[in-house]
Order: C-alpha cells, then sequence, then structure tokens
C-alpha cells in the first residue's frame, strides 16, 4: 500500500485514541508499517473494550452457549432460538452506561435504538424491550436528574418506535452514584426460515448503506466511553469537552425497521448489520471477516449531515438509525424503490471484493471510487484479532474478614414494620411512563408478575397458542458478598421468576457490568461471576445465547459493585387464559413453598438499612432449584390451560427483602390484608435465601402433597384478609401505611425536586 506521509499517524497519536504502546506495536507488527490516521482510529474502536471484549473473552469461553433449541449463539448480533411452529426468537441486551452518565436523555434512548436494530438486523420483528437501571440513591440530586433522564429517553424513544416495554428493574444504590447503569433488553418475532446473518458474501455484491446520514454526534461515542476509566470530570465537563453522545430519532428508526423488515420478507438482502459500536468501521469489518471476503469502501460516498468531515470521522462515527446492507446488483433499483417508499436513504458505499492471493480479506478505504488509498487493514484484524488479556486475578486480601461478618450478628430492629416500610419500593411512576400494550400481545405486564409474559405474535406471525416469560434480574448485594454464588443465584431467580408466569426457561442473556479491569479484585469478581452463570445454567439446562460485557465503570467514588444482569426467557405451550398473578383473595390460604435459611448475608435489609455489606450467602441447591422451576412453571401452566384445576390463584417469588417485602407487595397488589405465622425472627422475615415462592390456593392440601411429591418442603403460613398485614408478633401494619410507605421512593423524591445536573 502506498501512502502519503500526510496520512501516516503521528508519531505518539495512539495513546490518545486509548491503544497502548503494545498495541500500537502489534498493529505495526500487522501492517508491515505505521498505520495511517484513518487506519489507527479504526482499530482505536475496534479494539476497544467495548468492541472487542479483550479482557473478556478468556473467561466467557466458558458459559455454555449450546442447545437443542439455540439456531445463532454468541457472535452474531443477537442470539436466535427456536420456540416451534416454524417460529424463532431473537434476544439481545446491552448496556448504555456511561452516555447515560453524560446526557441521560440521549444515552438511553441511543440504547434503544441500537438494541432495536440488534433485533430486526437478524430478520426478526422486535415486539418487546425490558430495562435494568442501576442508579444512584434519590437523596442526591445528580442521580434524581439521571433517573428522570433515563426513563424519558427509554419511553420517548421505545413509545415513538412502537416497541412495548414490558419490565425491568431498578436498583437504587450509592454504588451507581457516579457511574448509573442503562441496560436494554429486546426480544423479536421471526420466521425460521427467514434469518439473515451479518455476512458480506458474494464478489461483486454491493455494499448499501441505509438510513441516517453520517454526522459528528457520535464521534467518541459509545466504544471509547465504555472502555476507559469514568470519573465525574467527564460527566459534568462542558459539551466542547465530552466525548460525543449520539442523537436518536426514533421516527426514522420506525421506517428502517419496516424498510429493513421488507427487504428482508423479499430476500433482497444477503447479509445486513447494524452500525453501533465503532460505526462503519465496525459493520464493514466485521461483516468481510464473517463472509470470508475483501470490503471495498468509498468513504466520500457516504452520506453526510455536516460539512468538513474528515475520513476518520465518518469510518468512526457512531451515528444512529444507520444499517449496511449486502445486496445483489440485480437487486439494488428494487431497494432503492422500497427504501424510498419508506422514505429511507439508501446509498451504495461500497463493494464485496474477493480476498488476496494469500487468502486474507481485507477492507479498504479509498477517497473516492478509484481515488487515493486511506486504509487497507485485514478485516479479521479489526473484527476478531484485537489483543486478548489475561488481566491479573486476585481476590480482596480482606475477602475472609468480609465473609466472619455476619449481619445477622447486628441489633435486631426495635420495630420490624418500620423497616419493612423503609425497604418498600414502587416502580410504577417508571413504567407507567411506558406504553406496555403495543402490539396487544401482553398478558402479564410491569408490576403484575414476577415476569412479563406476551403472546408469541406479531404482524406476519399468526398467534398458535404460544406464549413467552421473559425476566430480567440482578442483585448487586448478593454478588458483592459472593460474585459466584450471587450470579449463580441471580440465574437461579431468574429462571424461576419465568416460572410462575408458567414458562419453562429455554435462553439466557447477559449484561456483565463491571469495575475497571486493570484491577486485579474486579477481574477477580468478574471471573468468578463467570463460572457462577456457568454452574447454574449447566444445572438448570438454560443456554447463554448472547451477551455484553460492560467495562470501566468507576468514578472518583471506586468501583461499582459486582453487577451481572441476567435475563431468562421462557415457554409457555399452551395459553387459553391469563395465568396467576402476584395477587391473593379474601379466605385463601398462604403456603410457602421451599425452606427459608435464616441468614442475612447479601441481604436488602443489611445493605440499605445497616450499611452492612459483607458475611456469607445462604446455600444454593441447584439440583433443587430445577424442581422447584419444574414444580412451579407445571402449575402455572396449568392454571392458563384448557382445564384449570384451581390449585394456585396467586403466586410470587421470594427474592429482594425476603418474606416481608414478598408478603407487603401480594398484600398492596390485591388491596387485602394477611395474617402470617411460623415467622419466629427479624433473621427469616429478612432473609433472602434462594428457591421459595408464595402461593395463594384454595386447596392447601393439593398444594402440600404436589411439593412433597417433587421432594420439595412447603409450609401453610398464613390466610388472607382484612386490611392489615400482621406477622406473628414480628410486625403490623395497615394497607394504607404500606402503600404511603411504597409511593414515597420513588414518585416522593422526585416530585417537585429541582434535580439539575
Amino acid at each position: 500500500m502506498r501512502v502519503t506521509s500526510r496520512r501516516i499517524a503521528p508519531e505518539g497519536s495512539h495513546r490518545a485514541l486509548g491503544l497502548t504502546d503494545d498495541e500500537h506495536d502489534q498493529i505495526v507488527e500487522v501492517l508491515g508499517r505505521r498505520p495511517t490516521d484513518v487506519e489507527l482510529a479504526m482499530y482505536s474502536v475496534m479494539w476497544s473494550e467495548h468492541c472487542s471484549y479483550k479482557s473478556s473473552r478468556v473467561h466467557l469461553v466458558r458459559l455454555p452457549t449450546s442447545g437443542p433449541r439455540v439456531i445463532v449463539g454468541p457472535g452474531e448480533n443477537a442470539g436466535v432460538v427456536d420456540v416451534g411452529d416454524g417460529i424463532a426468537v431473537a434476544v439481545r441486551v446491552e448496556s448504555h452506561n456511561h452516555p447515560s452518565a453524560i446526557e441521560p436523555y440521549q444515552g438511553a434512548a441511543t440504547g434503544v435504538g441500537g438494541i432495536l436494530r440488534d433485533i430486526f438486523t437478524m430478520g426478526a420483528r422486535p415486539i418487546a424491550l425490558v430495562d435494568p437501571l442501576f442508579i444512584g440513591s434519590l437523596s442526591d440530586a445528580r442521580s434524581r436528574y439521571i433517573l428522570d433522564g433515563v426513563v424519558r429517553g427509554i419511553s420517548g424513544y421505545g413509545n415513538s418506535v412502537g416497541v412495548p416495554t414490558v419490565g425491568g428493574q431498578i436498583t437504587l444504590d450509592d454504588t451507581y452514584r457516579g457511574n448509573p447503569l442503562v441496560n436494554v433488553f429486546c426480544l423479536g418475532l421471526m420466521r425460521s426460515d427467514h434469518l439473515v446473518l451479518g455476512r458480506a458474501t458474494g464478489v461483486g455484491n454491493l455494499a448499501v448503506l441505509l438510513g441516517s446520514r453520517t454526522g459528528r454526534d457520535g464521534i467518541g461515542g459509545v466504544s471509547v466511553l465504555a472502555s476507559a476509566a469514568f470519573d465525574a470530570s467527564v460527566a459534568g465537563a462542558d459539551a466542547a469537552k465530552r466525548p460525543s453522545v449520539q442523537v436518536g430519532d426514533p421516527y426514522e428508526e420506525k421506517r428502517l425497521i419496516e424498510a429493513c423488515l421488507e427487504l428482508l420478507d423479499e430476500h433482497l438482502v444477503v447479509g445486513i448489520q447494524d452500525l453501533g459500536g465503532a460505526g462503519l468501521a465496525c459493520a464493514t469489518s466485521e461483516t468481510a471477516a464473517r463472509g470470508g471476503t475483501s470490503m471495498e469502501v468509498d468513504v466520500t460516498a457516504v452520506p453526510r449531515r455536516e460539512p468538513g468531515m474528515s475520513p476518520v470521522e465518518v469510518m468512526t462515527s457512531e451515528s444512529q438509525e444507520r444499517m449496511l446492507a449486502i445486496v445483489e446488483p440485480s437487486s439494488l433499483e428494487r431497494v432503492v424503490e422500497l427504501c424510498r417508499r419508506w422514505e429511507v436513504r439508501a446509498t451504495v458505499v461500497g463493494r464485496v471484493a474477493p480476498c488476496d492471493e494469500d487468502g486474507v480479506g481485507r477492507l479498504r478505504v479509498r477517497d473516492g471510487e478509484g481515488g487515493e488509498l486511506l486504509a487497507e487493514v485485514p478485516a479479521k484484524s479489526l473484527a476478531d484479532d484485537a489483543p486478548r488479556y489475561r488481566r491479573p486475578i486476585a481476590a480482596p486480601r480482606d475477602l475472609a474478614e468480609r465473609r466472619m461478618r455476619d449481619p445477622a450478628a447486628l441489633a435486631p430492629p426495635g420495630d420490624c414494620g418500620q423497616d419493612l416500610l423503609a425497604l418498600l419500593v414502587d416502580p410504577s411512576w417508571i413504567y407507567r411512563q411506558y406504553d406496555h400494550q403495543l402490539f396487544l400481545n401482553t398478558i402479564l405486564g410491569p408490576g403484575e408478575s414476577d415476569a412479563a409474559l406476551l403472546r408469541c405474535s406479531s404482524p406476519g406471525i399468526e398467534w398458535t397458542g404460544k406464549a413467552l416469560a421473559v425476566s430480567a434480574d440482578a442483585n448487586p448485594g448478593w454478588c458483592r458478598v459472593d460474585p459466584r454464588g450471587g450470579t449463580a443465584a441471580t440465574v437461579a431467580e431468574s429462571a424461576l421468576n419465568v416460572a410462575c408466569a408458567g414458562a419453562r426457561p429455554i435462553a439466557l442473556v447477559n449484561c456483565l457490568n463491571f469495575g475497571n479491569p486493570e484491577h486485579p479484585e474486579v477481574m477477580w469478581e468478574l471471573s468468578e461471576s463467570v463460572d457462577g452463570m456457568s454452574e447454574a445454567c449447566e444445572s438448570l439446562g438454560i443456554p447463554v445465547v448472547g451477551g455484553n460485557v460492560s467495562l470501566y465503570n468507576s468514578s472518583d467514588a471506586g468501583d461499582i459493585d459486582p453487577t451481572p444482569v441476567v435475563v431468562v426467557v421462557g415457554l409457555l405451550d399452551n395459553l387459553e387464559r391469563r395465568p396467576p398473578a402476584i395477587s391473593w383473595r379474601s379466605g385463601e390460604s398462604v403456603v410457602l413453598v421451599g425452606r427459608t435459611v435464616a441468614s442475612l448475608g447479601g441481604s436488602r435489609w443489611a445493605r440499605t438499612l445497616r450499611g452492612h455489606r459483607d458475611g456469607e450467602l445462604p446455600p444454593l441447591d441447584l439440583a433443587a432449584h430445577a424442581r422447584l422451576v419444574d414444580l412451579v412453571a407445571s402449575l402455572v401452566a396449568s392454571e392458563a390451560g384448557p382445564n384449570p384445576p384451581g390449585v394456585v390463584s396467586g403466586i410470587h417469588d421470594v427474592s429482594d427483602g425476603g418474606l416481608a417485602v414478598a408478603l407487603a407487595e401480594l398484600a398492596l397488589e390485591s388491596g387485602v390484608g394477611c395474617e402470617v405465622w411460623g415467622v419466629g425472627t427479624h433473621v427469616e422475615l429478612f432473609s433472602e435465601s434462594p428457591s421459595r415462592v408464595l402461593v395463594a390456593t384454595e386447596r392447601p392440601d393439593e398444594l402440600l402433597e404436589a411439593a412433597a411429591a417433587a421432594g420439595i418442603e412447603a409450609t401453610l403460613v398464613g390466610s388472607v384478609g382484612g386490611e392489615r398485614l400482621a406477622v406473628d408478633g414480628l410486625l403490623d401494619l395497615s394497607l394504607p401505611a404500606l402503600d404511603a410507605a411504597r409511593r414515597s421512593t420513588i414518585a416522593g423524591a422526585l416530585e417537585g425536586s429541582s434535580a439539575a445536573p
């Protein structure tokens, strides 16, 4: 390759782009020369943590990724699983953490836009969003500002583009004060034979850029922000000094969705890839590497919305609402015609080329067709050959001492009722800003059940009676105490949640949110978490079909607590009526299925009310948990089938906040109180020991027999009725008092506040 001296990247410029000296030397070795400015910029974004997983890949290979239903596992834009009847489900979860800290509305909105494109690039129509959010305590003005902006961003984009937000999670903790986490999950439906992968095949085929023009709004975006230590100086910098956060346009995205799905329906596209992190550099190099071809790109052909943009800016911009389609020349006219009808821009920016004589596929970027060669690099070196680091791993030096500090030894509360009131959180202020009934598929929506439940149907896919359950879960309190055990317990909880909606778990995706990987303790947390997830998924038979790793989540206050998010998808084969939800009725009995272990390790009671973050987690028996998941799914599914036996009329898992919070939520959702017995101490009341559900029933004897037959302990613990929640001498609270405390947490904190950045 011949380059002019003005194109050679200046000496030392790699450091400003986040590349180390060793990484720069590796680039020189790959190219056999010093890189040009365009090449160096492309390597900097493609070898970032966000795009390359260079610190986590060596650990992620330990996750189980195969199963009888898996069509596409990790490595593509989304995982795809078979649900029968010729229908497949595409699933993906992503993070937009650092952009949301800088500009909450656009950071969250473009997170939604990006995850939607990951789904419809596979040929699936997005039908549901789920948003796990982790924000600092709302006593902090900036945290209130971030929560308000993030929720408005998710609702503004999701509602406008026409995809319902059907669930999520909100965690308020000071560990996220300087570095909030905004994770977004999307699920889509497709015909199994409509699957299209992000591969550039067929020499001579055209690379067609679809959607928005390219701007500077995404330069130095998520690929940079998610790959370096983050602190208040970045979040608080003036606009001119901040890395650029992408700006979304949901109406452009809606048109792009419809145009792309129609292109795929007419089989006009050979391969397709969204332009997310690293922009055009990523889309061109990844499609070429997967297809085993070369790619020629004319940078001047890329439509721009700002004058004077350099080739570096064009190739690395992360501007939103863009897709790269690989199209046969004979199909171009129809592609352009269809896109024009949807008011979507379609521009040929390159073509698929053969590999070199040595079999190497290259990405070539030119300044005009046949013009100056700005970049020529092996496509695989960008897409797949980033350094893989086995970073130092070390458990915390005080780990043994921390585990010896048992929160059960703390002084018992003077009033368990007041402690319960302090633990209640009402997320309704959040989910009432989302439309969760678009497509009219939502059977159980936010706040109604432990998992969202959707009809397996979308425009073009007729409903056959199947339903899909989705639950997003994370518990940083558990994972700080024990990353391995906490992650395993999180997977177990998520699987049980979908079972509470009558579904059997079929797939899992994850978003692994951790601190600075250059800290050995953070890498220990990540490694332990992966092992815990692997053990739980193997035991429960749930394949991991995709995921995301978000590192460098740290601020001036230090690294965040380990926050692995898991989203489990479950399948209910026959939905004829609405299954039981979080509710009970007067006169019913309450049965605790599962055994309470008296432990406060990792509990919200200890963490939130006593500032105690140590101890040991209660044990998790994965074999017993698998039996519980099977029993619960069978019982609830029978209630949704043609001939319900009436054993289960309401159900709720016991997890965050223990029995106390689970009982209060059942009482509040139903508007009916309960008298509970058999709870001896505050430790049992607030324990978060796993593998437990509360079941409301009119036929307790049959439920107890079913549990015994499955080898699961079950106990009659309460009777529903009245207007108070009373627990065995430990607490006695009116429903209005419970409701007032719950509503004060989020809505009360934000109402009338002058939250400002």
